[in-house]
């Protein structure tokens, strides 16, 4: 079992899909951190930028394992590489309600937020891969983001109380 947390300006107590922005990382889904304290600074960035709520910690367990048993696709990034970062860029110029990828669960690093200028000049040919990964590495210490993009997958989200 890992534990998970999401972090916002509210408590999750279900969980939306259809609440989910597109544009993301690894798509349009739900996301989620195994480290409590990145979760954290998402839900006070998440918090300022909406300008409403109170950050908030939503903690999940979830069985990996399990989910694998049951047939569920899951793709796992083990690090910063050249196929991240392209998927990564796959996911976000995709603005349609279709998924870019077929994959119920993606297991990998954070790309830093900033970095939408590096995005759009590598898709333009001026930036390398290999640049581009090194422009989307989270600056902070390696993190790790669970998606979770189907109700399939979601239904291996157990809610826990901190």
């Amino acid at each position: 079992m890992t534990r998970l947390y999401h972090g916002s300006n509210v408590s999750i107590e279900q969980i939306d899909l259809s609440r989910s922005k597109r544009g993301k990382d690894f798509g349009q889904g739900f996301y989620l951190n195994a480290n409590p304290e990145q979760a954290m600074e998402m839900a006070a960035r998440t918090t300022r930028f909406l300008n409403d709520g109170t950050p908030t910690l939503s903690c999940f367990e979830f069985d990996e394992d399990e989910a694998t048993k049951k047939g569920l696709n899951i793709k796992i990034f083990p690090g910063y590489s050249k196929e991240w970062a392209e998927f990564v860029v796959m996911n976000r110029k995709n603005n349609s309600d279709v998924p870019a990828h077929p994959y119920d669960i993606v297991i990998g690093p954070i790309a830093d937020d900033t970095v939408g200028v590096q995005i759009r000049r590598f898709i333009m040919g001026y930036l390398s891969a290999s640049t581009l990964v090194e422009e989307l590495r989270f600056k902070s210490d390696h993190a790790v983001q669970y998606f979770f993009g189907t109700p399939q997958a979601v239904n291996f989200l157990k809610r826990i109380e901190l």
